[in-house]
This record gives structure tokens, sequence and C-alpha cells, in this order.
């Protein structure tokens, strides 16, 4: 297989500005719903738990 001659049909230089504006387009995207989403789904602290869940929670005996 000759792969490398795809080269010669698309411009490497135009080729790869594009890939590298559409990552970064996708990245900032995907970043700004995580962002926005945070108040359905807090990815750090976890899903929220309801009030008679906590209420049920003891806390842990210390040593």
């Amino acid at each position: 297989m000759q792969l490398h001659k795809i080269w010669l049909v698309f411009d490497p230089r135009k080729t790869l500005i594009l890939l590298m504006s559409f990552l970064l387009v996708l990245a900032f995207a995907i970043h700004y719903i995580l962002m926005v989403s945070s108040s359905y789904y807090d990815f750090l602290q976890g899903p929220p738990i309801p009030a008679e869940a906590a209420a049920q929670i003891t806390p842990l005996p210390s040593n």
C-alpha cells in the first residue's frame, strides 16, 4: 500500500490546519457542555443525594 501518496492529492499544510482547527473547536464545545451542565450533574462530586437517603447516612466511628 502506498498511503503516503494521499499527500499528493491534499495539501498537507491546509489539511493539518483544518484538522487542528476542528479538534480545537471540538475541545471547546465539549468543555462548554460540561461546564454548563454542572447544575444537572457535577462530575467531581457525583449525583445529588435525595434528602431521605442523606438522613440515613451515619458518620463513621473515629479510631
